[in-house]
């Protein structure tokens, strides 16, 4: 979930490279920095260490290195913005971490299950450790295997690579390191679980956990597989088998993003960008992807058993798809949350389809879902975002999204494109892809509509007042359900304030228990067969003193405040997303929080 950024070659700059670079990469982990750069004093007296850190806790968005490093010209540097896992957030815990000599930098993101027990070996063998992580452990034990290999006070260039190898290879569970060499000028790169992209350029080379960070500097990538490992310099990248140590063919993609969509551009943050791009990235969907949806849909009809998994945001989309399909072309599909889909296996066959979804395509509880799916036989469809992300490595076949990079951490204009997607999809298995386009396109012209101006100040009027409250309930019934559940988690996760969404016919069941004078109650009712139903609920929450807001295609006399949404069949779960996502936003605002990076989440979680 860290942010990783670093750079080797024939710029004097790397320092800054390596900051901007992480900048950009913030919305992995903002709760401390740290960056490695090659000492050249060392090579003018008698400087111990090879390399010099500079570390500090917080956010790096208008960081600037201290002087002392930045008047450092150095072509070699290595950076790493944290989410925190072992070890509080302290400059000692951030990284990179070094070892003893100070001629070894490491970062890591993953979590190293067995570092107690190395930890403990090595500290009987005289390392000095200084903070309390698990990651640590990795720069003490790569100097432990090097140290009888130098050469006048030289480590010899594959010698480094094959300690790095040893010791990731004793590391358990899933994990991505950079090692760097300050004497050598190399990085050392191996992974089993979270993501590593290389960049090629000319006379230079880059490493980063995502791809968008490199826009700006390449756009020939190669992304690191599992089990793979890569020794880079200024004019050579190399790929070998962790395991084996055999060399392995370099494989280039190209980016085809562009760099104004990594950028804030006129927008003063990236979640009300990615909200206002939507109507671009759900019309695109309809423009471009028709002929693969249709190939899908045969897949999808000629599979024994469909199954729809996601994590999060991504599993509401999911959850949606078994309505959707349920509706639309009357066939079944189960769900699972991806966290939870490795324990619901057993049935799987090579017949089945397990659809997995999700924005960044490294998220660890779907990679390890459908890693054991994989084992099980079962095909794969991955929608996903990401293009070469692991997900899209792993899947038999596979969708893009094509949202361009969302950086805001919570998720928004790539739910809307999955269930833009779904609709499609369904309609195609339905024998009515044209059909589907229409409904499409009638939602996001609503879209459009909801995000003018004058339609976001009513939403916005509306988190005013009821910001003040500690708790929001949501509802909804049918499709409308999954919506609710999206619409909750967008408004928690962004503003902190309690929010859950219920299914409405679920409230008499227990949930009603909560509903006291002046409880915010947002309440999904679109035309259609809930359309009654969901009313009575509403009802019965307004009866209990609950404040009712109502985003209807109508408006009716039980809502307290009414948010219009046309009617656009089912295609309506779009524009009353975007409703909650604004309704969110202007929560956060009110409340003087970041949107972009809300505590304690990162934008692609790659640990357990």
């Amino acid at each position: 979930m860290c942010g990783i950024f670093g750079y080797v070659g024939s710029k004097k700059n790397a320092a800054q490279l390596v900051l901007e670079g992480l900048k950009k990469l913030e919305y992995r982990g903002y709760d401390s920095w740290g960056i490695a750069i090659r000492n050249i004093k060392y090579q003018m007296s008698n400087v111990k260490s090879t390399l010099v850190i500079e570390k500090h806790v917080g956010k790096i968005a208008d960081a600037k290195l201290s002087s002392n490093i930045y008047l450092l010209t150095s072509n070699f540097a290595l950076g790493h913005t944290r989410w925190a896992t072992h070890g509080g957030v302290t400059e000692a815990n951030a990284h990179p971490h070094l070892d003893c000599t100070g001629g070894i930098a490491i970062i890591h993101n993953g979590i190293i299950e067995n570092y107690d027990l190395i930890k403990k070996r090595l500290v009987n063998l005289g390392h000095k450790f200084i903070s309390e992580t698990d990651s640590e452990v990795a720069a003490h034990l790569i100097e432990e295997y090097c140290k009888d290999t130098r050469n006048l006070g030289r480590l010899i260039p594959g010698i480094f690579m094959e300690a790095v190898r040893k010791a990731f290879l004793e590391f358990e569970g899933l994990n991505a390191i950079i090692a760097m060499n300050g004497q050598t000028l190399e990085f050392v790169a191996a992974k089993t679980g979270s993501p590593l992209v290389i960049g090629q350029g000319r006379d230079e080379n880059f490493l980063a956990s995502d791809a968008p960070a490199l826009l700006s500097h390449t756009r020939r990538v190669h992304f690191l597989e599992d089990g793979e490992m890569a020794r880079v310099t200024a004019d050579k990248v190399e790929i070998f088998e962790v395991k084996t140590g055999k060399r392995k063919k370099l494989t280039l993609q190209t980016l085809n993003w562009k760099i104004e969509e990594a950028e804030k551009g006129k927008y003063p943050n990236f979640m009300i960008k990615e909200i206002m791009e939507q109507p671009k990235v759900l019309r695109g969907i309809g423009e471009n992807l028709s002929g693969q949806i249709a190939d899908l849909a045969k897949i999808i009809k000629n599979s024994y058993g469909t199954y729809m998994v996601g994590c999060g945001t991504a599993s509401y989309a999911a959850l949606s798809g078994t309505y959707l399909f349920s509706r639309i072309c009357h066939r079944h599909v189960n769900f699972a949350a991806g966290s939870e889909f490795g324990y619901l296996i057993d049935f799987l066959t090579p017949k089945s389809l397990v659809v997995a979804f999700s924005q960044s395509g490294e998220t660890i509880d779907i990679i390890e879902s459908v890693g054991k799916a994989k084992a099980k036989g079962a095909k794969i469809l991955a929608v996903v975002n990401v293009l070469g992300s692991t997900l899209y490595r792993m899947a038999d076949y596979k969708i893009l999204l094509g949202g361009g990079p969302e950086k805001c951490v919570l998720s928004t204009k790539t739910f809307t494109a999955k269930l833009a997607i779904l609709i499609l999809l369904a309609h195609a298995l339905n024998a009515g892809l044209k059909e589907g386009t229409k409904l499409l396109e009638k939602a996001i012209r609503e879209v459009e509509t909801i995000l003018k101006p004058v339609n976001r100040a009513r939403i916005k009027k509306l988190s005013k007042k009821i910001i003040n409250n500690q708790h929001i309930y949501v509802i909804g019934r049918g499709q409308s359900y999954p919506v609710a559940l999206e619409a909750a988690l967008k408004i928690k996760e962004v503003s902190y304030i309690h929010a859950e969404g219920f299914a409405a016919g679920e409230l008499k069941h227990g949930v009603i228990a909560l509903i006291e004078k002046g409880t915010p109650c947002l309440v999904f009712a679109p035309n259609d067969e809930t359309y009654g139903a969901v009313l009575s609920g509403a009802m019965e929450m307004k009866a209990r003193g609950g404040y009712i807001i109502g985003v209807s295609w109508r408006n009716h006399e039980v809502f307290d405040y009414y948010i219009p949404v046309s009617d656009c069949g089912d295609a309506t779960n779009i524009p009353n997303t975007v409703v909650a996502q604004l309704l969110g936003y202007y929560l956060c605002l009110k409340k003087g929080f970041d949107p972009d990076k809300p505590r304690n989440l990162a934008k692609s979680v790659t640990v357990r």
